[in-house]
C-alpha cells in the first residue's frame, strides 16, 4: 500500500484538531517468529461508543486482536477475568517458543556476565515486545509492565546491564500476580537493585561508619508508602540500619553478582521503624521485619491502591475505587489478585472507557495486535519507541516511567510516521496482510469498526478516506490513543 505522506499528516491533523474541539470527547487527546493467526469468529461491537467486552479487552491487554471480542463475549468478561487472573493455566507455548529463541534469558545469574550488555538489553527488550504483542497471559505481562516500572531499574547503571535480565526473570515475572510482600522482598535482595539504589554498598562496619540511606528512602517513598506516606527522615535512617550488611559480589572471579550479607557491615543494634522496635541481634531477619512493617502500614495499601487504579481506571483515580481496592489489598495482606479482582469490580473501573492516553509501548504493541502483524521486533521497531521515548529498561530515575498522559503527548508525530511504516510494509521485520484482514473481518467497516472498538463517526470516516491509507489510518486517530 503506497500512501501520500503530505494527505496523511493532513487527515490526522484535521481528526486531532477536531477532537480538541470537542466536537467529540470520547476521542479528544492532547488534554487527553509468527502471528498467532486469524482464527475463530470475527465480530465487533455495532455501537457508537466503547461496549463493556471491548473496554475490558483494552484495560486487561495490551489490546484486542482480531477475534478476541468474539470470544470474550461468548465466555463473558467475569470468566474472561478469572482466565486472565490464572496465567498458569493458560496455553501460551506459541510465545513461549519465540522467547525462548532469546538465549540469555533463561542464563543463570552467574552466566550473564559472559555476555555483552548490548546483546542482553536487545534480548530483554525483544522478549518484552514479543510477550505484549502475542502473548496469550495479557493480564499477567500487563502487570510484569507495571510493576517494572514500581521497582524501577535502569539497566545502564554498573552491573545492572547485566543484572537486569535475572531481575526481570526472578523477581518481577515470578511474583507479578503473587503477593506484594513476597514480591517486595525479592526486589529489596535483588542484586540488580542492590547495585541500583547502592544497598550493595550499605554498611556500618564501625561507630563512625553511616549507613548508606539511597534504598531505604525509596523503599518508603516510591516502593511502599508513597511520598506523603507518614514516615520521617529517622524512619528513612533507621530503615536503612536494618538493610547494612546485604551486598553483592562483584569484585572477586567466581559467583560474580551473588547475594551475600557480611556480618560485619551489619548495625545489629535496636532500631525502631515507623513507631516500631526491632529488637537488637536480628542480623540478616532484620530486612524480613522492615518488610513486615511496611506492607502493613495503612499508607502502603492507599499508595499502591492509588497506583492500580491510575494504571486500571484514570490518571485521577477517584478515591472511592481506591479505598476499595486498598482495603481489598489490607484485608488479603497484600496478595495481587484479590486486589485486582477489588479494582475491576468497580463502577469506577467499568465507567472509565476512553479515560486513558496509550503509553508508547502499548500503542505500538495495540497496533501490531489489533492487526494481526508479523512481528520479529528488531532496531528498526525499536527505533520509533525511541523517538516517542518509551525504550523499556532504559528510564534513568527510580520513579518508573511516567503514567500520566501529558508526558506523552510530544509523540504524536512519531506515532503518525509509525502508522504510515506500518502500512507500506517499511518496518523491516514487520509485516501485516491487510487483504488477509480485510477479508477475514469482512470489508474496511467491519476493520474500522474493530480497530476502533465502535463504529466510525462520521468525520472519522471522512478522514479515512482522505488520507488515502483507508482503515489503517484509524491506527493514528484519536480514538486509536485511547482506551
Amino acid at each position: 500500500m503506497r500512501i501520500s505522506r503530505r494527505n496523511f499528516i493532513q487527515a490526522a491533523s484535521a481528526l486531532s484538531a477536531a477532537a480538541l474541539t470537542g466536537c467529540d470527547q470520547t476521542v479528544r487527546f492532547l488534554g487527553v517468529p509468527q502471528a498467532p493467526g486469524l482464527a475463530g469468529p470475527f465480530e465487533v461491537a455495532a455501537t457508537s461508543t466503547v461496549d463493556p467486552v471491548t473496554h475490558v479487552l483494552r484495560r486487561l491487554t495490551f489490546g484486542p486482536r482480531p477475534g478476541d471480542y468474539a470470544r470474550v463475549a461468548a465466555m463473558g468478561i467475569d470468566a474472561f477475568m478469572e482466565e486472565q487472573l490464572n496465567p498458569d493455566a493458560i496455553d501460551d507455548y506459541a510465545c513461549d517458543s519465540l522467547v525462548r529463541r532469546n538465549e540469555t534469558l533463561a542464563a543463570p545469574l552467574g552466566e550473564l556476565f559472559e555476555y555483552k550488555q548490548d546483546l542482553l538489553l536487545r534480548e530483554l527488550t525483544r522478549a518484552t515486545v514479543q510477550r505484549a504483542v502475542y502473548s496469550n497471559r495479557q493480564l499477567y505481562e500487563v502487570m510484569v509492565e507495571f510493576w517494572s516500572d514500581h521497582f524501577n531499574i535502569a539497566q545502564s547503571k554498573g552491573d545492572c546491564a547485566w543484572l537486569k535480565t535475572a531481575d526481570d526473570r526472578d523477581v518481577i515475572r515470578k511474583h507479578a500476580l503473587g503477593n506484594f510482600s513476597e514480591l517486595l522482598r525479592a526486589s529489596a535482595l535483588s542484586p540488580a537493585m542492590l547495585w541500583y539504589l547502592d544497598g550493595r554498598a550499605n554498611k556500618k562496619s564501625n561507630d563512625s561508619e553511616k549507613a548508606n540511606e539511597n534504598y531505604a528512602r525509596e523503599l518508603l517513598e516510591l516502593h511502599t508508602l508513597g511520598v506523603h506516606g507518614g514516615y520521617t527522615q529517622r524512619d528513612v535512617m533507621e530503615t536503612a540500619r536494618c538493610l547494612t550488611g546485604w551486598t553483592v559480589r562483584s569484585e572477586q572471579k567466581f559467583f560474580k553478582g551473588r547475594l551475600e550479607f557480611r556480618e560485619d557491615w551489619h548495625d545489629d543494634g535496636e532500631k525502631t521503624v515507623l513507631g516500631q522496635m526491632i529488637p537488637a541481634g536480628g542480623r540478616e531477619t532484620d530486612i524480613d521485619r522492615v518488610i513486615e512493617i511496611v506492607t502493613a502500614h495503612p499508607s502502603t495499601a492507599q499508595y499502591l491502591a492509588w497506583k492500580l487504579c491510575r494504571r486500571f481506571i484514570a490518571d485521577d483515580p477517584q478515591q472511592s475505587a481506591v479505598d476499595a481496592v486498598a482495603a481489598a489489598f489490607t484485608a488479603s495482606k497484600g496478595d495481587i489478585k484479590t486486589t485486582l479482582r477489588a479494582l475491576f469490580a468497580t463502577e469506577e473501573f467499568r465507567a472509565s472507557t476512553d479515560a486513558k492516553f496509550k503509553r508508547p509501548l502499548r500503542y505500538v504493541a495495540s497496533a501490531l495486535r489489533a492487526t494481526a502483524a508479523e512481528c520479529d521486533p528488531n532496531d528498526a521497531l525499536y527505533q520509533y519507541l525511541l523517538r516517542m521515548g518509551h525504550t523499556p529498561f532504559q528510564y534513568p530515575t527510580p520513579d518508573g516511567y511516567p503514567e500520566e498522559a501529558e508526558h506523552w503527548m510530544g509523540s504524536m508525530l512519531w506515532r503518525w510516521h509509525f502508522t504510515a511504516a506500518l502500512a507500506e510494509s517499511r518496518i523491516e521485520g514487520t509485516q501485516v496482510d491487510w487483504k488477509k484482514l480485510d477479508e477475514y473481518a469482512g470489508g474496511e467497516r467491519m476493520v474500522v469498526a474493530h480497530l476502533l472498538g465502535r463504529d466510525a463517526s462520521e468525520l472519522e470516516t471522512q478522514c479515512c478516506t482522505e488520507s488515502g491509507a483507508g482503515p489503517v489510518f484509524m491506527l493514528a486517530s484519536p480514538s486509536f490513543q485511547r482506551f
